[in-house]
């Protein structure tokens, strides 16, 4: 079966094996990760090192976020380059590499039957920035920023770990303004899968400047097919989510809920004038619902949102600006809110000192608890355990000798 994936890959022409002296992967030892567990669960923690270079982060694991402490040190799987990103799905974990522009890596793992992580299979894919669990597949679209007016999707079998459909997008057609439509994210909704956008002009100096900061577009794609069925908009908003940032999550009962940081920008100023805010799909339709608009920036004291973390049952940790109406500055401040009845609270046990937060988390979506990572120039780097009923966070387990980047969990 290995030989049969390699070739089907290459005959593709977008995915071989990163290296040909890597030694041969054995299965024998790694359970089928969707049958015969345990029950149990380990949390998969990715973190860069402290004063390396090379590097993106080390894999650790632990058992517990609420307490205790890991290391870098002596521990871990090395990722290398200079970013990664990750995505989980039918309990494998996929870390994958950011080019900047040139092939990156794919890496797979799942947790065997004791519980260790353990890599299923290494190979290269075209560098994407969006990245996505579709039904049984990971999606993954490229998007050109500059030059080519084609994003490419790629569809990979998350069992199978091979390409299994392609489709190319003019995306310059796609906006239909004279610039570009930039995808932000991807999510199934329904049967579909949802793409985010956001126009901009795709040409140096102002490359992800626009001329159109207050619309808000969702284009529509039949799966697998990956055909354009349409394109949903709305102009109370400014685009959904960022670069490198999905924001559009689709909560139990199916509707879709897409957050808006309303931060567009023109020769690098930013010039919304639409707030910050939280729109609905509702289940069944491809059209924004006009009845409901959930002004975050009205309630938070004129905050921006910047990304979201979904705990369930429809409340989400929102991770705001730290400074008021502006998206210029670093990301400080939390809040609760329920988007079903459109309440807001703020986090308190958050530290002032912040350097970095991150943007994959973990929750086991119960509508009560998240965990998300921060890192502060005076305590190090710890995951923060958010309750989501009193809005409070406290630390959880400590990382030392590393940032955190990234929170997840596996089955085994």
């Amino acid at each position: 079966m290995k030989h049969k994936n390699i070739l089907q890959l290459l005959a593709l022409g977008m995915v071989s094996l990163l290296t040909a002296c890597d030694p041969p992967l054995d299965f024998s030892e790694v359970k089928d990760a969707d049958t015969e567990l345990t029950g149990a669960t380990k949390y998969i923690i990715a973190a860069t090192p402290i004063g390396t270079t090379g590097i993106a982060d080390y894999l650790l694991t632990a058992n517990n976020l609420d307490e205790g402490m890991i290391t870098t040190k002596g521990n871990g799987i090395e990722q290398d380059g200079s970013y990664r990103y990750y995505i989980s799905h039918k309990n494998r974990f996929f870390s994958l590499l950011y080019g900047q522009g040139n092939p990156g890596a794919v890496t797979s793992y799942r947790l065997d039957g004791s519980g260790k992580l353990t890599k299923l299979t290494n190979f290269q894919s075209e560098t994407v920035h969006v990245s996505a669990a579709v039904k049984d597949d990971v999606f993954l679209v490229k998007v050109p920023r500059s030059g080519n007016e084609f994003a490419s999707m790629f569809r990979i079998d998350a069992r199978q770990y091979q390409i299994v459909g392609e489709q190319q997008v003019n995306i310059v057609k796609l906006a239909g303004n004279g610039e570009r439509a930039h995808f932000n994210g991807a999510t199934q909704v329904g049967d579909k899968v949802f793409l985010p956008y956001m126009s901009i002009k795709g040409a140096a100096p102002d490359a992800f400047g626009t001329a159109y900061p207050d619309s808000t577009w969702v284009a529509v794609y039949s799966y697998p097919e990956l055909k354009l069925e349409k394109i949903i908009r709305d102009n109370r908003t400014s685009f959904i989510g960022a670069y490198f940032n999905n924001g559009l999550v689709e909560i139990e009962n199916g509707d879709a809920y897409a957050f808006s940081g309303a931060s567009a920008t023109n020769n690098s100023q930013p010039i919304s004038k639409n707030p910050s805010a939280v729109v609905r799909i509702n289940k069944g339709t491809t059209e924004f619902d006009k009845t409901y608009f959930f002004n975050v920036q009205q309630q938070s004291g004129g905050y921006h949102i910047s990304s979201q973390t979904y705990v369930g049952k429809g409340i989400f940790i929102l991770h705001m600006y730290t400074n008021p109406n502006t998206t210029i500055g670093p990301v400080g401040k939390f809040a609760i809110a329920d988007v079903v009845n459109k309440t807001f609270k703020w986090v308190t046990g958050i530290p002032a000192d912040i350097t970095r937060t991150t943007t994959t988390n973990y929750s086991p979506k119960d509508g009560l608890k998240g965990y998300i990572g921060i890192t502060t120039a005076s305590e190090g780097s710890y995951v923060y355990v958010f309750d989501a009923n009193l809005a409070v966070a406290r630390r959880g387990l400590k990382v030392e000798g590393g940032t955190i980047t990234a929170i997840s969990a596996l089955s085994y």
